[in-house]
Parts: C-alpha cells; structure tokens; sequence
C-alpha cells in the first residue's frame, strides 16, 4: 500500500534523512523505531506532504505522491496524527471530529462514521460539546485519532501516540490501536515505547541518524539483543 524509496530528506545543509527505504502492505501494523533525533518524524511528515524529500519516492499505491499537496493526500486515504495531538483547541470535540472530514461531501458517511468514532472512544461522546483543549491529555490523543478517522483513511500514519500519557492510558491508546488496525486501516506507528510498539507490529523498522539499520517481524526485533539493550532496557 505504501512505499518509501531511496528516500533523502535535507534541512539546509543538514542531512536528515539519508536514502531510507521500506514498505508497509494492506492490513498490516508497521513500526519505526528510534531515538529522538533519529528522523521519524520527519519520515511522517514527508509521507504526508508537510516536507519535501531532496530526492527518493514515496507511492501510494503504486501513485508517486512525492509531490502532491498534503490535503489532496488525505483525500487519497492517507491520514496523520500528528505528535503531540494538535487538536483545535478552542473548537468543540465534535468540531473537531467535523474538520476531520473536511476532503469529504458524502453526509451520511461522515454522520455514519461520526457514531463510529464514538463508539470507538465512548469518553469522546460524553464529552462532545466540550472545547477540545479543555480535555486531559489522554482525551486530546483519543481526539486526534478519531480526527483522523473521520477522513476515512486506509492508512493512518501515527507520531507518538502514547508521549505524555500515564501507563494506563498508553496501554489503553495501544489496545485502541489494536482495534483501529482490525477494523481494516493499515498503521505506519512511530514510537518511542519500542516494546509496546513491537508488541502489536506485524513488521518494524530500527531508524537511526537519518538510516534503517534494522528491520523484521515485532516478535523479531523484541528478540533482537541490539534492539534490547538500545531500546527495551536489556
């Protein structure tokens, strides 16, 4: 579904990203994984067309969309949430939600899928008149994913979704992610929690200084001794 190819990312002078390549296929949960300062940010927002590479591809299903405005990505079925949430924080959560769908005309998909998004998070239904920046963190990263669905993506890229939470709540974001992904949309995940990462991923990613030094199934890459002592504590 999605593919990343040869991909060089340059601030100024600086080489961020230095010619990574990967995939991630229908249906599957990917994750890169890497320190801070390792590029993975910068990844996502290439993919989504807030950066543009120095060279390199990224197609989406079989579309080169290296060049394509980000808003007309999101119409193509490709969806951010963005690191630290990002939320409107003076519009309601179902303001919010609304401006979600905002590439899309069909009313009753997006009243449809509005219900749906409740369902998958009750707390934002109960809080549905309340302004978004008045929510608890956890409650803005439910928001922001639930934005994100509303576009009705096949592919949802996600930044960090679990920075700043309390471990209850990160556990329930990851079973939310979980939920998400069998619902039938495809997740490229960044995170910084490698073990809870690796532990829902089909496939994962090792980004490091801008390159991809290692890659394999979850189950592999927990196993990895390399990526246990830089990432799981041993």
């Amino acid at each position: 579904m999605l593919k990343v190819e040869n991909l060089y990312v340059r601030y100024g002078m600086i080489e961020a990203i230095k010619g990574i390549s990967f995939e991630v296929n229908d249906g599957e949960i990917v994750t890169l994984i890497g320190a801070n300062g390792a590029g993975k940010t910068t990844t996502m927002h290439t993919i989504s067309g807030l950066l543009k590479p120095a060279s390199g591809a990224v197609l989406l299903d079989g579309t080169d969309i290296t060049k394509v405005p980000s808003h007309k990505i999101v119409s193509m079925g490709l969806a951010q949430v963005p690191e630290r949430r990002r939320v409107f924080a003076e519009q309601t959560v179902e303001e919010n939600l609304d401006l979600g769908a905002f590439t899309r005309k069909d009313k009753d998909g997006i009243k449809k899928d509005m219900e749906e998004v409740y369902e998958l998070f009750p707390r934002l239904k109960e809080r549905r008149t309340q302004l978004a920046g008045t929510l608890s963190g956890g409650e803005q990263q439910m928001l922001a994913m639930g934005r994100a669905l509303m576009a009705k993506p096949r592919i949802m890229l996600l930044d960090e979704p679990s920075m700043g939470l309390s471990p209850l709540l990160v556990n329930e974001i990851f079973r939310i992610i979980k939920d998400i992904n069998q619902r039938g949309t495809t997740v490229l995940l960044v995170e910084q929690n490698a073990k809870m990462a690796l532990a829902i991923a089909s496939r994962a990613y090792v980004l490091e200084t801008g390159k991809i030094t290692l890659e394999g199934t979850g189950e592999e890459l927990a196993r990895s001794e390399q990526v246990r002592k830089a990432y799981l504590g041993g």
